[in-house]
């Protein structure tokens, strides 16, 4: 039983990353596909694609070797507009280098789209 498939999914594909694999395989919803298209538009990720099993769908991720780390945000701060810097600076190493990822009213974000928007939201996930 899952209880956090978004951390689920980030420690897959980091595991992944970090033994050398080119592919692997994460549990599927609607969440964790933005989440990857987030993290392959910024070339964290190469493509991936769905496979639906018999019991439950699952997406095929293909590595590039790019993750130096990535992991959930737990509790999911809020935060509003002027908080962006403040929390870049306290989950990634340096600036401009990594995203966060937040959940805001205006859909899936990264910290630069949400500065860019004038909006805030909820902290989900780091990658770098």
């Amino acid at each position: 039983m899952r209880h956090d498939i978004i951390a689920d999914v980030l420690s897959i594909i980091k595991n992944a990353e970090k033994i050398g694999r080119r592919r692997c395989t994460v549990p599927a919803n609607s969440m964790v596909k933005r989440i990857l298209t987030l993290m392959k538009k910024y070339n964290y990720i190469g493509d991936f694609e769905f496979i639906n099993d018999s019991k439950s769908g699952n997406f095929q991720v293909m590595l590039i070797g790019k993750i130096n780390d990535c992991n959930v945000i737990k509790p999911r701060f809020s935060l509003k507009k002027d908080e962006l810097d403040k929390w870049e600076k306290r989950f990634l190493p340096a600036k401009d280098f990594g995203v966060l990822i937040l959940t805001t009213p205006k859909g899936l974000l990264t910290q630069h789209e949400a500065k860019k928007q004038q909006t805030g939201g909820k902290l989900v996930a780091y990658v770098y």
